[in-house]
């Protein structure tokens, strides 16, 4: 187990949603698995005007987020996680300077041997970033003369390509590359992090990884809820920006990479890199309209309630041309991906909330059962992110009787079975990574800029061409009637349940 220091986490933003509701209640589950370190102090600022027992109160003794997990727990031992938090008004503006935060952080440091480790975690808007990153250079608590400095900024990481570089040369203006970490919270859940033991550590897999037996790839990442009290953000995103650009890319980087030559940080990066270099940007528009279907939802009757359409959300234009639904079909140019179609769609009110993985193996060059039912059932590798979490195969079986008919059989494997193992939460993994400095799962700047190379054509096409169209489809389905055109020739999107093994055929196989 690596070694956790003695640190300061500053959190920027710290009255807003996301420190209550994620950081506080993650930083709780490392205190209880007694994995943070010996000394370790949360220094919350922002420009709202608190002490450090209103912000206690706030954010752990009478957090609604943290009061099932406080239940039954002794006093003194609440106490030994609250009294570790404390607070700095910055007063009205982020864009001050930093002598009385700077002041601060020294004392905290010295009063309880933090060694002058620092993170600074930006929960804040983007537009933020650079403010806060010249006010802490300014002030010299950037410098790593005196213990390790490290800052951790939020998505969206940029609106598109030209953005995301004003960003990265930003933050790198007052921190070095190796300071900055990136979070993307999809990659500090350990199904997506077993994409990579089960293709790297399985030879029943790692040889048939390419486009000799794998015919295409299907990615689904669906949300049963629809933008929430979210709509002014949204309708300036869309779910390329919002989900795509970020979370599956990164899952579709790890499908696609090349065998890293071991597991240190920068070599699982490297790689991740290369692979979303690899990706065929698509630049011609008749193939832009054929590879990439959006949508947008529209309202409906679900169970006797009805659902408002995306244009009726608060917050969202009346005319909005804002596409809650992308399904977009690419290639990889290299030797292993070569001609092998991957299908990725995202969308909100979905039938579930359901993202996985599916791996689609060719079917045998030589049919010895063509009259057994098996066509157009070919094997099938799930890899279940969320929920439901874990792993199917599906492969064939003969039914009992006489002749060879043949049905499909489920193997499978679910973390929920590992009733000894504790499964840590995205944002606890992650922090935890960032405190010992384990860069694995945070984008890197060529990472961020490779990922929105490929995207920022296909949003150029649909924003700037007239003729582009927007399908609607009612709240509650798998999207518009023709989502499935986009793979016309192979057959149709595997619409999963929320159940993992959703159609277990003749029989499964413990």
């Amino acid at each position: 187990m690596k070694k956790t220091e003695n640190q300061l986490l500053v959190i920027f933003g710290a009255s807003g949603d996301l420190t209550a509701r994620k950081l506080v209640p993650s930083l709780f589950n490392l205190y209880v698995a007694r994995q943070l370190p010996k000394n370790f102090i949360v220094l919350g600022t922002s420009r709202s005007d608190m002490t450090d027992n209103e912000f206690r109160n706030r954010v752990v003794l009478d957090s609604k987020y943290l009061k099932p997990k406080l239940e039954d727990l002794q006093k003194d031992y609440i106490e030994g996680f609250s009294n570790s938090f404390f607070y700095e008004d910055l007063g009205g503006s982020y864009n001050t300077h930093y002598g009385r935060l700077q002041k601060r952080i020294e004392d905290l440091d010295t009063k309880y041997g933090l060694d002058g480790n620092v993170i600074y975690y930006f929960s804040t808007p983007p537009t933020l970033y650079q403010p806060i990153a010249k006010r802490l250079g300014d002030v010299g608590l950037n410098n790593q003369q005196n213990g390790w400095k490290r800052v951790i900024v939020e998505k969206p990481f940029g609106y598109d390509l030209e953005t995301a570089k004003e960003l990265n040369s930003g933050l790198q203006e007052h921190f070095a590359e190796t300071q900055i970490y990136r979070i993307d919270h999809y990659l500090g859940k350990e199904t997506v992090q077993n994409l990579l033991v089960t293709r790297f550590a399985n030879t029943i897999f790692e040889p048939l990884w390419n486009r000799n037996y794998i015919h295409h790839v299907e990615v689904t990442n669906a949300e049963s809820v629809g933008v929430e009290k979210r709509g002014g953000y949204y309708d300036t995103s869309g779910a390329l920006r919002d989900m795509f650009q970020n979370h599956l890319l990164q899952i579709v980087s790890l499908i696609v990479m090349e065998p890293p030559i071991g597991d240190a940080p920068e070599d699982i990066r490297n790689e991740k890199v290369k692979a979303l270099k690899s990706l065929r940007v698509m630049t011609d528009p008749e193939v832009l309209k054929s590879h990439t279907i959006r949508g947008q939802y529209v309202g409906s009757e679900i169970k006797g309630e009805k659902i408002k359409g995306y244009r009726e959300e608060d917050g969202v234009a009346k005319d909005s041309t804002t596409e809650t639904y992308a399904a977009i079909k690419f290639f990889v140019d290299n030797w292993r991906w070569k001609d092998v179609p991957f299908y990725v769609r995202t969308a909100k009110r979905m039938p579930t909330k359901v993202t996985e993985v599916v791996i689609h193996f060719k079917s045998p060059h030589h049919h010895i059962f063509e009259n057994s039912g098996v066509n157009n059932k070919d094997n099938k590798l799930i890899i279940r992110i969320q929920p439901d979490e874990g792993i199917l195969m599906k492969f064939g079986v003969k039914v009992p009787g006489q002749g060879f008919k043949v049905e499909r059989a489920n193997l499978d494997f679910y973390y929920s079975s590992l009733a000894e193992t504790r499964v840590m939460e995205a944002y606890e993994r992650l922090l935890l990574d960032c405190m010992q400095g384990d860069a694995t799962l945070y984008a890197r700047s060529d990472e961020v800029e490779a990922a929105w190379q490929f995207v920022d054509p296909i949003l150029t096409y649909w924003n700037k061409t007239e003729d582009v169209r927007m399908y609607g489809y009612a709240a509650g389905v798998w999207g518009p009637e023709n989502a499935d055109e986009l793979i016309e020739g192979i057959g149709y999107w595997r619409n999963p349940s929320e159940n993992l093994a959703d159609d277990p055929g003749y029989c499964v196989i413990c």
